[in-house]
């Protein structure tokens, strides 16, 4: 359906895990790890959380319900066992009251849920996605705009106009190169250069200067959230987590009291993200070469990722970028930006009884390790397919891709089945000589023998 398309790139923009702009500081220049330190965090209730995820208005612009149904038919699978009218919407939307009015919004679980051997997954990152047709997706708003929405009625029109300003705003600047990665930090680039940081009220022109690149990340494991210190690839998101966690309401926002009501509710779900425990691996594990590889782990591993177990601890590390040596071009990218992290750190978001800051860095976090077997592809970028490749570098491939509609699962390289290319093809291919695509660094493990890089992914799939 064209307005299927449409509707899932507004799902895309409700990414939660919004990435920021960061700087270099003179302190992270260092040659060794460095501690990020705890913040206090709020508390609240997961049951309420949970619900508030699956049939909250923290988007409070889009589709009026009976369009959506008209055009998309019903939901077939009705993952998250909603009730009346969700239940008759994908996942991935809620359907709220919006000026007396049933309205189908996009939520979190566009990018923080992930279908896998027929279930559901929340809280695992979409590597689906395909931010590499929005350009095509905006053509379709556009041409939504001047036909199918001459057919709303007054209220139809207040319903939907917020998110469809912002979307055909934002979404010709935010295509990737490939599909499977996502827009993240573009997205918070785009979304904050159009807001005044004291009102959150929208701004016809953008008010800072839109940097040219549109870097790739991949969307992390919402249940390692619970160990970490600090939001995102380069751990610089630091304070209240809950701010950065409603981020995407700043899509549809109209004011500091709207993002106040809808932020009561984050301490909520910060609680149910918490409470997220990682999928167990489904499939059969050689315990003995398990516990061989429990020891490799231990030697060579523990030290940025933490240990499991009975007795676990997570070190909350950041790699500076001359030891971890991956694709420098997120950080990099961001840090020539200075401005962004102004916007942030004077915005409303920074202020209150817990307020949210961003911290400058030059490197990556050494993420926690739950859950490693289902979140391929690996590397902040998505850019290594399997546990195999990451851990053994020579095997990398420079060009390859992977079947979006029917992926099977690698169980013994541990990944998702990917075919090896000979050269660059279209966007269904990843590219790992573009800029910001490099699947360079971690080289960590590539000094194992075979016997004992395959013990250690044994291991890794017990975690």
């Amino acid at each position: 359906m064209v307005y299927k398309k449409w509707l899932y790139l507004l799902g895309i923009i409700a990414f939660i895990g919004l990435s920021f702009i960061s700087v270099t500081t003179t302190s992270e220049l260092n040659e060794k790890p460095i501690f990020i330190p705890s913040s206090p965090q709020r508390t609240g209730d997961a049951t309420k959380g949970y619900q508030y995820l699956i049939t909250g208005d923290y988007l409070k612009s889009g589709l009026p319900f009976r369009y959506f149904k008209i055009l998309n038919g019903k939901d077939k699978h009705n993952y998250l066992q909603r009730a009346g009218k969700n239940a008759l919407v994908p996942h991935g939307f809620n359907v709220v009251k919006s000026n007396g009015i049933d309205i189908v919004v996009p939520t979190c679980l566009q990018c923080h849920a992930q279908e896998m051997n027929d279930s559901l997954v929340v809280g695992l990152g979409n590597s689906f996605l395909d931010f590499s047709k929005i350009a095509r997706g905006n053509n379709l708003i556009k041409n939504l705009a001047s036909g199918f929405m001459q057919t709303f009625t007054p209220t139809d029109y207040l319903a939907t106009k917020d998110i469809m300003r912002s979307m055909t705003t934002i979404a010709p600047l935010m295509e990737t190169e490939v599909r499977g990665v996502n827009a993240a930090d573009r997205l918070a680039t785009l979304l904050v250069a159009h807001r005044d940081p004291q009102t959150l009220e929208w701004q016809k022109t953008a008010l800072l200067t839109i940097p040219d690149e549109v870097i790739p990340t991949d969307v992390p494991a919402w249940w390692l959230l619970k160990k970490k210190n600090a939001m995102f690839y380069n751990g610089f998101g630091r304070g209240d987590f809950g701010k950065f966690l409603m981020l995407s309401n700043i899509l549809t926002v109209k004011d500091t009291a709207e993002a106040r009501e809808v932020f009561s509710h984050f301490g909520d779900v910060l609680a149910y993200i918490k409470s997220i425990q990682p999928p167990k691996y489904p499939y059969s594990i050689d315990q003995e070469i398990a516990t061989k590889g429990k020891h490799v782990f231990i030697t060579n591993c523990s030290k940025c990722h933490g240990t499991y177990g009975a007795e676990s601890s997570y070190p909350n590390l950041l790699i500076p970028e001359s030891i971890i040596q991956t694709d420098s071009m997120l950080f990099i990218s961001n840090h020539q930006n200075p401005q962004f992290i102004e916007w942030f750190n004077k915005s409303w978001f920074a202020k209150g009884e817990l307020p949210a800051k961003l911290v400058p860095s030059k490197g990556y976090v050494a993420p926690p390790l739950d859950g490693i077997w289902a979140t391929a592809p690996y590397l902040h970028n998505g850019s290594v397919p399997t546990l195999e490749a990451l851990l053994n570098s020579e095997t990398r491939p420079t060009y390859w891709k992977r079947n979006f509609q029917h992926p099977t699962y690698n169980t013994q390289n541990v990944g998702w089945d990917f075919e090896s290319l000979k050269e660059p093809e279209s966007k269904k291919a990843y590219n790992t000589t573009l800029k910001g695509y490099s699947n360079m660094g971690h080289y960590f493990a590539d000094h194992l023998t075979t016997d004992e890089r395959k013990a250690l992914i044994e291991y890794l799939k017990t975690l």
